[in-house]
């Protein structure tokens, strides 16, 4: 399994990397929504897109939209891991087709719960 993280925090993206490393996947890294799309648009196929709302170039909403444009990509997991924390956000990000939200800060064990949730687990992880 491959996880796309997309944070313009450095930190956050090696929080998250930590945490599917150890359930045995690969990751590839973006700063931006853009620049997460030119990975796709590279031939990327990630299992799963661990995505920040906030970020310079396109925002992580934005990205959401236009992975869901594209036939192609129809396949791949969105989960939002973002401060924002307003329900209409919450609304908006999984109209536009994010699969789940996490709020920030998280708990490993959140966002192991949520893979879980949405069927990305080989098997049951111990806690």
């Amino acid at each position: 399994m491959q996880a796309l993280i997309i944070d313009d925090s450095r930190a956050m993206r090696s929080i998250l990397r930590r945490i599917v490393t150890g359930l045995g996947w690969t990751t590839a890294e973006a700063g931006d929504g853009q620049e997460a799309l030119d990975l796709l648009e590279g031939g990327l196929a990630p299992d799963l897109c661990l995505i920040d709302w906030n970020m310079p170039v396109m925002n992580g909403y934005t990205f959401v939209q236009r992975v869901r444009a594209e036939q192609r990509w129809r396949d791949v997991t969105l989960m939002m891991v973002t401060t924002e924390s307003e329900h209409g956000q919450i609304v908006r990000a999984l109209a536009a087709g994010a699969h789940e939200y996490v709020i920030k800060p998280f708990t490993a064990e959140a966002i192991v719960e949520k893979l879980g949730l949405l069927g990305l687990l080989d098997q049951e992880v111990p806690a």
